[in-house]
């Protein structure tokens, strides 16, 4: 039976991480990294970073695993998903604890995320084959069509934040479309990676169909060089321009989700209650750390006092602690780094005019926590407005009206989501349309469903993923066109209708 690394079972009332297998703490010739718990600054494991001959090996036995596992029918992979799905369920609770300790999430928001990869392999191992299924086409000639086959091995370089989903989400309409992949993920949350190789090699997958190689800035950089046909990258504007350039090197296709700034407006007659719970649903998901949390609040002058009012008093029910507890709302930031940078936000909008409604210093605890902080009064030249916040931080901006609320959500490099709160829905459509970006949410927060397609425009990203639109950014689409070519035409017609 395979065997997952974490055991973080206490003894006492002292909670403890130990590793059964790889990576080891004894030295090794390798360039090494340490992961650390962000609840405490511990040091959880150390694990090796890959070289490049090392990359070139996986990706190798990629190419190898992609010649029969492309032949197989879209329903016999699907088999394997869907037993992928059920290896899933049966490790979620250690799943689950695995991504707590390394990057700080709150068990229920893990255990939710072992869930939710679980129904992705399900929904693409149900509905992937039909999605491959030949478009006829009615042309001029005998028959005509579109085919959708798998390009060959699939590069992922993948965060931290959502350390199981985000790989799910590209590795399994990847799979499903008879690709082989190969996976960097973020050096601070490797072992739920890791879980995941394990898991689809429970499930039966061919060996070196799903691999994950662990490492650095040069193992992405070498993967990215490898001979891989596709480059997918989850991650910031930044990371994702320099993705771009090394790929275009040798013109390969790159599916990008990056960075968002999702404005979340509140119209006059919107339901308040509604949206003040979903404020902070959107908001503090992750402890604020996702793509397409809210991170900008837009509401017009008539309601603002009283929804931030509302807003105000469903943030100081959150509970910030150990989030391994599962009473616990709020857990770490992933890092020191990005706590201090959350910090600088915040003081850069207090030193501006910015009000602090709730929060708005660190957690007076061991480990990353900064509280959830709700700041009003905020304008345009403040950090908070200008950058992606990626924290548990709500800036609120009262707006005459509800034009000027789309005309300054608008206003931003991002384009990821963008969260609408109104009673006139038979404006839905029209304010839908005014928004720039990759998805709308009329009344409810902006989430990934793998029924729908997840991308966005402007600097959030190239390409989408999941649903059907998303498995055919992975495909070769290809134009196939038959014409007679002898008296026997007709026969061949007929077998092949």
């Amino acid at each position: 039976m395979t065997k997952h690394i974490w055991c973080a079972r206490p003894r006492s009332n002292e909670r403890i991480s130990v590793p059964r297998r790889k990576p080891s703490r004894r030295p090794t010739k390798h360039r090494t990294f340490s992961v650390i718990n962000p609840a405490t600054g511990d040091s959880l494991a150390m694990y090796p970073i890959a070289t490049q001959k090392e990359v070139r090996a996986k990706v190798e036995k990629a190419r190898e695993a992609f010649r029969s596992w492309s032949k197989l029918d879209a329903e016999d992979r699907a088999t394997y998903l869907l037993h992928f799905a059920e290896v899933l369920r049966k490790h979620k609770a250690d799943y689950a604890e695995t991504m707590t300790l390394e990057m700080g999430k709150i068990i229920r928001e893990s255990i939710a995320e072992v869930e939710k990869c679980a129904w992705a392999a399900d929904y693409f191992g149900q509905n992937g084959p039909a999605f491959l299924r030949p478009d006829i086409v009615a042309t001029d000639a005998m028959r005509s069509y579109v085919a959708f086959h798998p390009r060959g091995v699939l590069g992922s370089i993948m965060p931290w934040n959502f350390p199981m989903w985000q790989i799910v989400r590209f590795a399994v309409p990847a799979l499903i479309a008879g690709n082989t992949v190969v996976v960097k993920p973020a050096s601070a949350s490797p072992q739920s990676a890791l879980n995941l190789e394990m898991a689809f090699r429970e499930a039966g997958l061919p060996d070196g169909a799903f691999q994950i190689v662990v490492g650095d800035r040069t193992t992405a950089t070498a993967l990215i060089r490898s001979p891989v046909s596709v480059v997918s990258l989850t991650g910031s504007v930044g990371t994702g321009a320099r993705v771009a350039r090394e790929a275009a090197r040798d013109l390969k296709k790159v599916i990008l989700e990056l960075g968002g700034s999702d404005p979340f407006i509140v119209a006059a007659d919107a339901d308040l209650d509604a949206a003040a719970k979903g404020a902070v649903a959107g908001r503090f998901v992750n402890g604020g750390q996702s793509c397409i949390a809210a991170k900008r609040f837009f509401v017009v002058d008539s309601v603002a006092k009283e929804f931030l009012a509302k807003f105000a008093e469903n943030m100081r029910r959150l509970r910030m602690g150990d989030p391994l507890d599962p009473s616990t709302d709020i857990g770490p930031l992933v890092s020191r780094t990005q706590r201090d940078e959350i910090e600088g936000q915040v003081k850069d909008a207090v030193a501006k005019g910015a009000k602090v409604e709730v929060g708005g210093k660190r957690g007076r605890r061991a480990g990353w926590y900064f509280e959830p902080t709700l700041l009003s009064d905020v304008t345009r030249n403040m950090r908070v407005l200008r950058e992606e916040t990626f924290g548990p931080v709500a800036p609120v901006v009262a707006v005459p009206d509800l034009d000027t609320a789309i005309r300054e959500a608008n206003d931003s490099e991002f384009g990821l989501g963008a969260s609408l709160w109104t009673q006139d829905l038979a404006r839905a459509d029209d304010l839908a349309k005014q928004l720039e970006s990759g998805m709308v949410f009329i009344n409810g927060i902006v989430k990934s469903d793998p029924r729908m397609p997840f991308g966005g425009v402007k600097h959030s990203g190239v390409g989408r993923e999941l649903s059907r639109y998303g498995l055919l950014e992975m495909v070769n689409i290809k134009t196939v066109e038959i014409f007679p070519g002898n008296p026997g035409a007709s026969a061949v017609r007929k077998e092949t209708e």
